[in-house]
């Protein structure tokens, strides 16, 4: 019998600075959900340092460099009723340069939106709203006004 593992996944909240966050609309080829908005999220790669993983992630993703990652956060996703799903999900929080970004897997994505975190799209990925409660909890730091720091995370994991 083979033993099944948790996977290691680094979830991302792209955002320009001054408040608004960049969100993913995903295509009739994403693994779960499409037609749901979602942040940024991949797996570790072994040998991969989280800060390279997030890096890769937001190239591959959509097409531009990083120009600031914090960690947020940690998750640990189960899903499925048995669990069929198990990630632990590393939060960052990745400042971009909004002109520059672009889809970069669109088999995965079909449409990219910059949000205020008032005015958000429906319907959200079903792990993407406690990740975007997570980043809005340092949101002083980011441009989104004052807010706590939480230590515990969430994850838009499901690629």
């Amino acid at each position: 019998m083979t033993a099944v593992e948790p996977r290691v996944s680094c979830v991302f909240v792209c955002h320009d600075g001054s408040g608004r966050v960049l969100l993913a609309r995903r295509s009739a080829g994403a693994r779960d959900e499409p037609g749901a908005w979602d942040c940024g999220a991949g797996a570790l790669e072994f040998g991969e340092s989280f800060e390279a993983a997030v890096a890769r992630e937001v190239q591959e993703e959509y097409g531009v460099r990083p120009l600031g990652i914090e960690q947020i956060g940690v998750r640990n996703v189960l899903r499925g009723d048995p669990v069929d799903s198990h990630w632990v999900a590393v939060v960052f929080a990745v400042r971009v340069a909004p002109d520059g970004v672009t889809i970069g897997e669109p088999h995965k994505f079909d449409a990219l939106g910059w949000f205020a975190p008032d005015a958000l799209p429906v319907p959200l990925h079903s792990q993407c709203g406690e990740t975007l409660e997570l980043f809005a909890g340092g949101g002083d730091r980011r441009g989104a006004g004052a807010g706590d720091r939480r230590g515990a995370g969430a994850g838009c994991v499901g690629r």
